[in-house]
């Protein structure tokens, strides 16, 4: 499910000819990648600057085969011109309840679809709300309820009122049980064969108690998204930063990308530009803002950029990448 997470939140194909660069599966030489870490970290999948993304998020009854997810999907860009396909899917680890007929069926399906496009597949993971629909949710309310009612906090929005904001905080060891939940969460996402995972509502300390429910300070933020970024890493997956704009100084060097919702909308899409001059690629989706007035600007900044619906879902389509 998306989440307007004070912003919201919650790809797809390749041409059988596109250069293997903008799969990001050349050497780091030669792709975007300047530098790789040695040993296990160095199989690590982390993509170009320019790959094109998709966000689908919910999943499409018609393409049940795949999980949900529109692997063969091509588009018209804002630029024009043949359609275009994507080369990275930001998908939900689950397969959606209208495919699979539950919500606890891991998504393999469509992450194997999206390798036979030679394409990539993130993981989406909330990590900073919790939604009752989850397969894992009874574990976070026994865990609530046992623990003086520490970890769940106020509904994440009108707009979304069946999560509610996790308490980051560790006096109550709540930080260390939410970390261990993460952790099963994306040894799940492995399990499924996702390349990569984004890390959803990790932005608290920017809301404040009024609206989550909680006190989260900066620094206590850091240490909660520093621990998600080496985790996935020691998992073998590539990890995105999630809004969180007022610390992208601060956690470049963690995070192997940027997923961004409506940053051209709110004029705040320089602070992302620390990733690009690190040569990694920032995605970014607008939901309010015609493609017209912001593609010009995605282009400049290099942000790989497309346009969703103003209703916030994030279905196959419409679709519609700047270029």
């Amino acid at each position: 499910m998306v989440d307007i997470k004070v912003g919201l939140t919650r790809f797809a194909v390749v041409a059988a000819l596109m250069p293997a660069a903008a799969l990001g599966l050349v050497a780091p030489s030669q792709a975007a990648e300047t530098s790789q870490p040695s040993g296990a970290a160095a199989a690590i999948w982390r993509p170009p600057v320019d790959s094109r993304w998709q966000y689908q998020l919910e999943g499409n009854a018609a393409f049940k085969a795949t999980g949900g997810i529109n692997v063969d999907i091509c588009s018209v860009p804002q630029s024009g011109g043949a359609c275009v396909r994507p080369t990275v899917f930001d998908i939900d680890l689950y397969a959606a309840a209208e495919v699979s007929g539950d919500n606890k069926t891991l998504n393999t399906a469509a992450v194997k679809a999206i390798h036979a496009k030679g394409a990539k597949a993130i993981c989406y993971v909330d990590a900073g709300s919790i939604e009752d629909f989850r397969p894992d949710y009874q574990t976070f309310l026994d865990w609530h309820n046992a623990n003086g009612k520490s970890l769940l906090g106020k509904p994440f929005s009108d707009e979304f009122p069946n999560e509610r904001w996790a308490n980051i905080n560790n006096d109550k060891g709540q930080r260390d049980f939410l970390l261990k939940m993460m952790e099963a969460r994306v040894d799940k996402c492995v399990q499924a064969g996702f390349d990569g995972v984004e890390f959803d509502v990790v932005n608290a300390h920017e809301e404040g108690k009024s609206v989550t429910g909680w006190n989260v300070t900066p620094a206590t933020q850091l240490v909660y998204n520093k621990a998600l970024a080496d985790m996935a890493h020691r998992k073998g997956l590539s990890v995105a930063l999630k809004n969180d704009l007022s610390q992208v100084d601060q956690l470049v060097s963690s995070f192997d990308y940027a997923v961004n919702e409506q940053c051209f909308e709110f004029d705040e899409c320089e602070e992302l530009s620390a990733f690009v001059k690190a040569g990694k690629p920032v995605f970014s989706v607008e939901y309010n803002t015609a493609p017209k007035s912001f593609c010009g600007k995605a282009a400049t900044l290099k942000f790989n950029a497309l346009k969703k619906p103003s209703d916030y879902s994030l279905y196959d389509k419409p679709y519609t990448p700047c270029k």
